[in-house]
């Protein structure tokens, strides 16, 4: 009897695990899908279509990088996102406590896909700069929301906001020189 109770008590705990091993995995997958969506609605208003003549057009700075340059920065950017996401989602403190880290990072998703239509679609570079600087600003804040859930997940958002400062030089560069 002993015996088939401890069995039976090995195979509950495996059925736990085994559920939230299945519940990490559908956060990660989610973490990844939701980070990639500014993305997905940036690519509408990207230079390969529409507004691929006016870009072209544009003066730009003379470490402007090739456009599949910017395609990889891009795709790794949104991937890191998603697992500084999934890091602080991991985190066993409540969900009530990660709701300023979360609704920064809905907000820098937010301005991100702004920037694009606002840069590409809009064709308004000067205002793109100013949703650019508050992107900036929302990225640090963000970095510093995720640090006390995990500090990995912070630095995760370092490339990022190095990238999107690059991004804000490149159009200042463009506002300048047209």
């Amino acid at each position: 009897l002993w015996r088939l109770l401890r069995a039976t008590r090995i195979m509950c705990m495996y059925r736990v695990q085994r559920r939230a091993h299945m519940r990490r995995v559908f956060q990660f997958i989610f973490a990844i899908i939701v980070s990639f969506i500014p993305g997905a609605i940036g690519n509408i208003y990207s230079p390969n279509g529409p507004s691929d003549a006016w870009y072209n057009m544009l003066n730009k700075s003379i470490v402007t990088p090739d456009g599949w340059v910017f395609g990889v920065a891009w795709t790794t950017l949104y991937a890191l996102l998603g697992i500084a996401l999934f890091l602080v989602m991991r985190n066993e403190q409540t969900r009530l406590s990660k709701t300023r880290a979360y609704l920064l990072f809905l907000i820098q998703m937010v301005l991100n896909a702004l920037w694009s239509y606002t840069f590409f679609g809009a064709h308004m570079t000067g205002w793109a700069l100013v949703v650019l600087i508050a992107l900036i600003i929302a990225s640090v804040m963000m970095m510093r929301a995720f640090r006390p859930f995990s500090k990995w997940a912070s630095y995760l958002i370092w490339p990022y906001i190095l990238w999107i400062s690059f991004a804000a030089y490149l159009n200042i560069a463009i506002v300048w020189l047209n």
